[in-house]
């Protein structure tokens, strides 16, 4: 079968990459350091530890597996931690590719799926997001990833490295059968986070700003099931097999959710109970960052069809209660 190399394939949102590539009749080969991915979460193709930044060891794994594309979900995403400190930011995100794509050129590996962020917009508030709106990142993880598009247009331009880019915010859910799932430490991400205080694994949750111009004072944010996020990849990645151009999509409901109805949603579809603590803003946040889908859903025929809030609290909630990966 076809090899496709996935960076960070360990991780979230690309262990679900490499299970809907093996469903399509892929072969998917995880490439990860295992910062914050985990090995039990690799269990549909070939396992390479590594790290971008090492060009000896990506080269071996080009030469070992000759793939015909690479999915790149690979790089840090804490918009707090690139606030405090953005040079990891740079050197992991934007150094990582660029060693990623030279090794890709020596191995005449030419099409890469790549894994951006709705945060490259800034903070536009009233705006449902579409791919031509200004980019204007208000944190160092936004600008890190900004930038790789660029580079990717550049390599493009130099060595004919065709690309698909998918701009999305926040991913949430976990496989249906609940094989894999959400699970960092430590835990950053709102759902998550409120699960565990739901299961008693933490004393409560903390809503970071209540100030903010929104109807409840709390940040919105577009919430897009993991499985449809990944559907999209696998038809990017055939996109770019058809030899299609390279293209920038967003990946979103076009329906925004604020933190504390999220956590009442989570509460409700739980039979839980959740304490709730008032913080202050962090530093990066926006106040509404919500994403239409629009040229995807014409041209890659994407449809995000479990991307509801219900959905995506139910899986993660039967994933949650399976059990954790192996510390």
């Amino acid at each position: 079968m076809t090899c496709i190399l996935v960076t960070g394939g360990a991780g979230y949102v690309g262990s679900h990459a490499c299970k809907a590539l093996q469903t399509a009749g892929y072969t998917p080969v995880t490439f990860d350091n295992l910062g914050t991915g985990w090995r039990d979460a690799v269990k549909f193709g070939p396992f390479e530890k590594g790290d971008l930044r090492d060009s000896q060891r990506l080269d071996e794994v080009f030469r070992l597996y000759r793939p015909e594309a690479i999915m790149h979900f690979a790089g840090l995403s804490q918009v707090g931690e690139s606030m405090r400190d953005p040079g990891i930011y740079w050197d992991n995100n934007l150094g990582g590719t660029c060693t990623l794509l030279r090794s890709a050129v020596k191995a005449r590996c030419m099409r890469i799926v790549f894994s951006s962020t709705c945060a490259t917009y800034g903070d536009q508030d009233r705006v449902v997001l579409d791919e031509s709106c200004p980019q204007n990142p208000v944190n160092a993880y936004g600008a890190s990833k900004r930038a790789v598009e660029e580079m990717l247009r550049d390599f493009e331009r130099s060595h004919g490295i065709a690309h698909v880019v998918f701009r999305y915010f926040n991913v949430a859910g976990a496989d249906q059968e609940a094989q894999i799932g959400e699970y960092h430490r430590p835990e950053t991400h709102l759902i998550p986070l409120v699960l565990e205080a739901i299961a008693g694994k933490r004393d409560a949750i903390t809503i970071y700003g209540n100030d903010y111009d929104t109807p409840d004072g709390t940040c919105i944010r577009d919430y897009v099931h993991v499985s449809d996020l990944v559907k999209a990849h696998v038809l990017g990645l055939e996109w770019l097999i058809n030899d299609r151009e390279s293209q920038v999509f967003n990946l979103g409901t076009g329906t925004g959710f604020s933190v504390r109805e999220v956590i009442r949603h989570s509460a409700v579809l739980t039979n839980g109970r959740v304490t709730v603590l008032e913080g202050s803003r962090r530093p990066g946040d926006c106040a509404r960052l919500v994403s239409g889908s629009a040229k995807a859903e014409r041209l890659l025929g994407w449809q995000p069809d479990r991307s509801t809030l219900e959905c995506m609290i139910k899986d993660a909630w039967r994933w949650h209660r399976t059990g954790h990966y192996a510390e």
